[in-house]
């Protein structure tokens, strides 16, 4: 009988592992990192063990095996409901997906400007957007761990990053507008702090200017991306004199805010106000009238990240140039926009 000794803390050990399954505590490592160069014999020993022992290894211990870290940490700045963000919950769907697929363990860390991260023992990090934490991303590339940003082309610094091509994306979404006959065209904006709202902004500027239609401050409601301060731009956007034919609003969730205030206010949509939304959510299909959009790759670019990040890590891309992508838009047409009536132009 072995008998186990455990340290001072109480915990169990991956010596204690070793110790009860007989073989070398580099082989319960391989095992626990899935590494396939164990004899089955030795695997099934050790995985007894880990049972009996109720073992929960740390992630510094993955090290031992394999001389790096398969621990990716997705560093998510936090905002108001981002549980219920159909974007946060995409990236982290097609992030895990991948990192389950490539044996990468994920560790989600949602942070603020003002925090520290704590990431010792990570092999990788990818970086969610840049909002305010810009000073984090800098200490990870000081340090040395590989790291990649998502959904923020970031210019100035010698870092991979893929992001959406939101100018193009927002463009294609007013210039469809224009084609029905839109002329008065407003637009919700995002939390203008984030760079795809701030690109989505540019792009209807630059479709408006495209077209000769005069800008107008009047037509722009800038919110925080709730669906609360989504409600409270559509009832100004409504009441307003002279108001606009058709609205650009920067996701998906909240034109599907407006379009419930227009009905409550009795307009109709599309006969009295088109929509546009921008994420193509699932949601905005079940609906009355179902939502034109711009649909984003948000899977694509998770993954895709996760595989720049791998390759990053397993150093097969030791010296590479640093990656920087920009992501197509799709404009999908559905039934909440219509040619505009030639009196209301």
């Amino acid at each position: 009988m072995v008998r186990i000794k455990k340290d001072s803390s109480g915990d169990v050990t991956i010596n204690d592992v070793a110790r009860l399954a007989g073989v070398s505590i580099t082989t319960v490592s391989r095992v626990i990192n899935k590494i396939p160069t164990v004899k089955e014999k030795n695997r099934i020993l050790v995985l007894e063990a880990v049972k009996q022992l109720k073992f929960q290894p740390s992630i510094f211990a993955q090290r031992l095996a394999t001389g790096k870290s398969n621990v990716v940490a997705l560093v998510i700045p936090r905002y108001e409901g981002i549980f219920y963000s159909y974007y946060a919950l995409e990236l982290i769907r097609g992030i895990g997906t991948l990192c389950e697929a490539l044996k990468l363990d994920l560790l989600l860390h949602l942070t603020d400007s003002r925090t520290s991260l704590n990431l010792k023992g990570v092999g990788g990090i990818i970086f969610a957007d840049i909002i305010g934490n810009r000073a984090q991303l800098e200490d990870a590339l000081a340090s040395g761990i590989p790291s990649i940003v998502i959904n923020n082309y970031v210019e100035d610094l010698e870092v991979s990053c893929i992001a959406i091509d939101n100018i193009r994306g927002a463009q294609d979404a007013v210039n469809y507008l224009i084609g029905l006959g839109h002329r008065k065209i407003a637009h919700i904006t995002g939390d203008l702090v984030t760079q795809a709202a701030a690109w989505r902004f540019e792009g209807y500027k630059r479709a408006l200017k495209k077209n000769n239609i005069e800008f107008c401050e009047d037509y722009v409601f800038k919110t925080d991306y709730s669906r609360g301060q989504a409600r409270s731009a559509a009832e100004k956007l409504i009441k307003i004199p002279n108001p606009p034919t058709a609205v650009f609003v920067a996701s998906d969730s909240m034109a599907l805010e407006v379009m419930t205030v227009a009905r409550e206010l009795g307009r109709k949509v599309p006969g009295d106000l088109s929509i546009v939304g921008f994420d193509d959510n699932p949601s905005g299909l079940y609906g009355s009238v179902s939502l034109t959009t711009v649909r984003q790759p948000l899977i694509r670019m998770a993954q895709d990240c996760v595989k720049e990040l791998n390759l990053l890590i397993s150093r097969k891309d030791k010296g590479g140039k640093v990656k920087k992508f920009l992501l197509p838009t799709e404009l999908i047409i559905r039934e909440s926009c219509r040619p505009v009536d030639p009196g209301k132009a």
